[in-house]
Order: structure tokens, then sequence, then C-alpha cells
């Protein structure tokens, strides 16, 4: 399918940049179905299909540059950006959806924001840009795709959604926290090393005959 997409956007000649504000569209369709959840618990359904459109979107947007030939450094950034206010407009959203505590939504949207950021450190000094860690961003869509269907069955078969004042979106997001922290650790260890295999590469170089 998603070959078939590059084939159109190609066709009809929609620019990646395009596709890119498209996932914005997409996420910000999605905290708009998460913060009306309260009132419209079957909104979750749309709100998780809108997070994964807009995986989608940001996968293609990369494939149409590339197959156009129009990749490029300022394509990159115009890709990264919107990703940041997709994460930020779908946390948000989930935190407003009125079955979690708000602030919980905004700590995920925050960590997700260090995730990316601290992944671009090693492209900036010099090395790999990082994707490691187990709350990358198909991962944070995952498992808040997970917590929503969970809260949305449970409601529909009248059983509580909550234990203590925690909700199953509570959880979530504690999760997702938590997997956020392990990627910020993880990528900077890596970088850490990757600089450290840098270093050793051009002493060995200058000392070399």
């Amino acid at each position: 399918m998603a070959h078939w997409a590059v084939r159109l956007c190609l066709k009809y000649d929609i620019h990646a940049d395009t596709v890119s504000y498209s996932s914005v569209v997409a996420a910000a369709l999605a905290g708009l179905c998460f913060w009306q959840a309260e009132r419209w618990p079957v909104l979750f359904l749309p709100a998780v299909f809108f997070c994964f459109a807009r995986l989608w979107l940001n996968m293609l947007d990369g494939m149409v540059a590339l197959a156009s030939g129009k990749a490029s450094l300022r394509g990159e950034i115009l890709n990264d950006v919107p990703d940041r206010v997709s994460d930020v407009l779908i946390f948000v959203g989930a935190g407003y959806s009125g079955y979690c505590h708000v602030a919980g939504g905004y700590w995920c949207a925050i960590f997700a924001l260090l995730v990316a950021y601290v992944g671009t450190f090693g492209q900036a000094v010099g090395v790999q840009r990082e994707f490691s860690g187990v709350m990358a961003k198909p991962w944070r869509m995952v498992a808040l795709a997970i917590g929503s269907t969970i809260t949305l069955g449970l409601l529909w078969t009248d059983r509580p959604i909550q234990w203590q004042g925690v909700t199953i979106l509570d959880g979530t997001f504690v999760v997702i926290v938590i997997g956020c922290i392990q990627s910020i650790a993880i990528r900077l260890v890596r970088i850490m090393r990757a600089l450290e295999t840098k270093r050793a590469i051009s002493q060995s170089d200058t000392r070399a005959p």
C-alpha cells in the first residue's frame, strides 16, 4: 500500500513536505477525538486510527522524498518539526479525555519531545542519529492505542476502568514515561560510545605513518 501511495504522490506531484504536514492534521484529529472521548467514548476508535495514520504518513513522507529525488537537510527539518507537534497534540488531547489525570498527558508529551531531542544529539555531534529504546515513536503510539482500546472495552462492558483512583490510561502514561526514560538513557549511552569509537579511530589515523 505504501508503494502505491508513493506512486500516487509522484503522479500528482504531491511534495513530501505536504505529506509531513498531513501527519500533523492526522495528529490533530486524534487529539480532538481523545478530547471529546468523555462525551462520546466511541471516539477512542477514530483516535487510535488517526494515531496510526500519523505514523503511516511519517513513513510515507520519507519514501516520497527519496523516490522524487528531493530528499534534503531542509526536508529533514520539515519532517522532524511536524513530528514533535504531533506528539504534543496527541498526548495532550489524550490527557483531556476525561479518563485519566490531565498531567499524565503533558508528562508524556514532554518525555516524547526529550526522547526525540536526545536522538538528534548523535547527528549533531557527527555520529549517527539514535532511534533506539523501547519507547520510540511507533511504540508510544502502540502503547497509547492499547490503553485506549482497553479503556473503551471496559466502558462498553460496564466494568471499572480505575483502581484506587488510577485509570487504565494513567497506567498507560506511566508505562510510556518509564519507557521514554529508558530510551533517553540508552540513546545517550550509544551516542557516547559512538563518540569514543570515533575519537579512537581519529587518534589511530593520526598516529598511522
